[in-house]
């Protein structure tokens, strides 16, 4: 039998440019995604420690992962379920930073493999602004939905206002 799947939650940062939306995503650090670009960036997320309330983690996670603070209002987007199984929810803010100014926490492993050596990488390389478009080509494809959810929220927003 198996065990409850893990859990893990993020925040998606977006803006408006010329009354569109862009979010910030991140390219996983380390040598397995070096040379790979669409299909693998992410929201910044992590796992929830035991107990922990999910938004807190996804805020915590975003601080450990960029270096930058996320600030409310927090817009629900649910949750959606990665390939692995790993249980993912996530909420949306609206804000701005410099992606060169991104600064993330640092993990370790063996590498190279059966070296017996240990490395450290960030545990994001790097961020960047995409629109929409873009960004659906560069998320990981289980995370298309976390975007479909936001630009469906904010048209909402549009015709409310």
């Amino acid at each position: 039998m198996r065990g409850a799947p893990k859990r893990s939650a993020g925040l998606l940062m977006y803006r408006l440019r010329d009354g569109r939306p862009e979010v910030f995503l991140v390219h996983p650090g380390g040598p397995f995604f070096a040379q790979r670009d669409e299909g693998v960036w992410s929201i910044p997320k992590g796992e929830l420690e035991p107990g922990e309330d999910p938004l807190a983690a996804a805020i915590r996670e975003f601080r450990e992962e960029t270096g930058f603070t996320a600030r409310g209002p927090f817009l629900p987007l649910g949750a959606i379920r990665q390939k692995g199984g790993k249980l993912v929810e996530a909420w949306a803010f609206s804000g701005d930073c410099d992606p060169a100014a991104l600064q993330s926490n640092l993990f370790e492993m063996e590498w190279p493999p059966g070296s017996a050596r240990t490395a450290r990488f960030p545990e994001v390389d790097r961020g960047a602004w995409f629109d929409l478009a873009t960004a659906r080509r560069k998320i990981r494809e289980s995370q298309i939905p976390l975007l479909e959810r936001l630009e469906a929220a904010l048209r909402e927003d549009r015709c409310a206002t």
